[in-house]
């Protein structure tokens, strides 16, 4: 036994039997008088639900994972290189769903159904093991003890950010000196008084389309709100659907294994009663 094969073992098993397992393993090192071994063992960190669930795809999605890390190497090549991605990308979609409803397959039948947000953090390690190549192997290896991040499509070696700075706000100017009053009554113009007063009134219409303006944006804020409690609403009711398709299949599968079984043994039964006729007409002559 070495490292490696100790953590392949340790990071499939159940995480609330990780602890024993790994204790079994260092008494097995200590019995073969490797103490070093042992005590690196003894340091590996148990794993979270999701990243176990990960570990798990590694094991019994091999082939799937494998397609997605290879065309996660194919898009920081493409990206790398100035051509098309979307293709690319396209295919790591449909191939982070299909691993990510395998990852809660798999949770289910040991007994350790996925949350919301372990599945969240099954692929976002998934997504995350497309851009960096450390993460890919991280993932291929199967011993994760936590989940991995990612921010967008970033292949290693590139730096971007998914927000713009906000321009800084303007310096607002500097107030007008007020002249001083005048010692004199000012002759009164009548042609400057209609200016001040037009003036005046294009601040008051002003003044009304920005109040209308904020109305519009409030309105406009509420529709939102209403629109994101129905989207989390329909996320909901997608969440359980695929639940309950993921929960169909797997029951699917157990009633084709159990109508095999039965053909088989309806075959078997017709071949004794074929055997016990050919018998009888034989005994009958």
């Amino acid at each position: 036994m070495d490292l490696t094969s100790a953590a392949r073992r340790l990071y499939g098993v159940d995480p609330g039997e990780f602890t024993a397992a790994r204790q079994e393993l260092v008494k097995l090192a200590r019995r073969d008088g490797d103490a070093a071994l042992a005590k690196r063992v003894g340091a590996l960190r148990r794993p979270t639900v999701s990243a176990w669930a990960v570990n798990l795809l590694s094991r019994d999605a091999a082939p799937e994972l494998g397609m997605l890390l290879d065309t996660g190497a194919d898009l920081r090549a493409a990206w790398a290189e100035g051509r098309p991605i979307g293709g690319l990308e396209q295919r790591r979609g449909e191939l982070v769903d299909l691993l990510v409803r395998a990852a809660r397959r798999l949770a289910a039948d040991a007994g350790r159904p996925l949350r919301d947000p372990g599945v969240r953090e099954v692929e976002d390690t998934l997504l995350a093991a497309t851009v960096d190549p450390d993460a890919s192997d991280a993932v291929r290896e199967g011993a994760l003890t936590r989940p991995l991040s990612h921010t967008g499509f970033v292949p290693a070696g590139f730096t971007a950010s998914g927000f713009t700075a906000a321009a800084p706000p303007a310096e607002a100017p500097a107030p007008k000196r007020r002249a001083a009053a005048p010692t004199t009554t000012p002759h009164r113009n009548p042609s400057a008084a209609r200016k001040k007063n037009h003036v005046a009134g294009k601040r008051a219409e002003r003044a009304r389309r920005g109040e209308a303006a904020a109305e519009r944006a409030e309105e406009a804020g509420r529709r939102a709100a209403k629109a994101e409690r129905l989207l989390e609403s329909r996320d909901a009711e997608a969440e359980t659907a695929r639940r309950e398709l993921d929960e169909a299949e797997v029951k699917a599968g157990r009633l084709r294994a159990e109508l095999d079984s039965a053909d088989r043994h309806a075959d078997r039964l017709r071949r004794r009663a074929e055997r016990a006729e050919r018998r009888r007409a034989q005994a009958a002559e």
